[in-house]
C-alpha cells in the first residue's frame, strides 16, 4: 500500500486534475465523432500541463446515466484509445483511470494496456445507495485482479462517495479504517454530496486521524480560496469543476490553462505556510 511520503513522491504537486471525457460510444449523448473526443481530451490534458500539474484523472464523465456494474466493451476500448493518446501526448504525465460508476476491472485492464500508474473505485468496501441502484464493493475481487494482471497501480478508493449514502449508517472512522485495513487501498478520498460540492475539513481531519499513515485526498469542491482549509490532513486533492470554463462558440466545459495556474498557485503558497508554522 502506499504511504503518505509514496503519494508526494509520486504526485507533485499535490493534486490531479480531471479529464472529463465527452461522451463516448454507445452512451446516449455520444456524438459520433470518435476523434472530436479525443481532441477535447488532448485540450484539457494541455490545460492542466501547462498549468502545472503532473497528473491527470480520465474518466467517462459524460457517460450518463451510469452503469452499476460493468460497462461495454466500446466503453472500455474507447477509453483506451484516450487514455493512450494523452499518455503518447504528454510523456512522463502520470495518468489514472475511473471508469463510472464503479467498473474498477475494466479500469485496470485499461491501465494493463496503457502504462496509467492509479485507478479510481468509488465503492470499494461496504454498500451504497446510489443513483445506479444499490452498488456493492469488490475489494476481494480488485486486488486478486491487479496481482494476476501483475501492474504497479494504485488503488485510490472514496469513504462516503458523492451522490451516494451509505445502506447502513456507520461511524466515518470505522468506514475509512476497513477501506484501508481491509480493503487495502492505497489512498482515500473524502468528497462533498455531488460533483464541485464542498468537502466538509472536519470530516477530512477525522479521516486522517484514522489512517494515519494513509495518503487522503479531497475529492470535490476544493478551490483556490479553500484549498488552505484542508491542510496538514490532506495529502492531496483532485480537482475538476473548478479548473473548468465554458467555451466559446459552445460553451462546452473546458479546463482553463489560467484557473489551473492559479489553483496550483495556491496549493503551493498554502504548503508553505503549513510548512512555516
Amino acid at each position: 500500500m502506499w504511504t503518505r511520503s509514496d503519494f508526494h513522491q509520486l504526485i507533485e504537486p499535490a493534486a490531479v486534475g480531471m479529464i472529463h471525457l465527452h461522451a463516448l460510444p454507445g452512451s446516449p449523448r455520444w456524438g459520433g465523432n470518435m476523434e472530436a473526443v479525443v481532441t477535447a481530451a488532448l485540450v484539457d490534458a494541455e490545460a492542466l500541463v501547462g498549468g502545472g500539474l503532473n497528473a491527470v484523472m480520465i474518466e467517462n464523465y459524460h457517460d450518463i446515466p451510469f452503469f452499476s456494474g460493468r460497462v461495454p466493451a466500446e466503453t472500455v476500448a474507447a477509453m483506451t484509445v484516450l487514455v493512450q493518446a494523452v499518455s503518447t501526448a504528454f510523456p512522463g504525465l502520470m495518468t489514472g483511470v475511473n471508469v463510472l460508476r464503479n467498473d474498477v476491472e475494466s479500469a485496470l485492464g485499461i491501465a494493463a494496456a496503457t502504462g496509467a500508474r492509479f485507478v479510481r473505485v468509488n465503492i470499494h468496501t461496504g454498500t451504497a445507495v446510489t443513483d445506479q441502484g444499490t452498488i456493492e464493493g469488490r475489494a476481494w475481487n480488485t486486488l486478486r485482479r491487479r496481482r494476476e494482471l501483475g501492474i504497479d497501480v494504485g488503488i485510490l478508493a472514496d469513504v462516503r462517495v458523492k451522490h451516494s449514502r451509505p445502506l447502513v449508517e456507520r461511524p466515518l472512522v470505522e468506514e475509512v479504517r476497513d477501506l484501508r485495513l481491509r480493503g487495502l487501498a492505497d489512498g482515500v478520498i473524502v468528497t462533498g454530496v455531488a460533483t464541485g460540492a464542498g468537502t466538509d475539513p472536519a470530516e477530512v481531519a477525522t479521516v486522517r486521524e484514522a489512517v494515519p499513515d494513509c495518503p487522503v485526498l479531497v475529492g470535490s469542491g476544493a478551490t483556490p480560496a479553500t484549498v488552505g482549509d484542508f491542510l496538514p490532513h490532506a495529502d492531496g486533492f483532485i480537482v475538476g469543476s473548478s479548473l473548468q470554463e465554458a467555451a466559446p462558440g459552445n460553451g462546452h466545459a473546458r479546463v482553463s490553462r489560467a484557473r489551473t495556474s492559479e489553483f496550483v498557485k495556491a496549493l503551493k503558497e498554502a504548503a508553505r505556510k503549513e510548512d512555516r508554522r
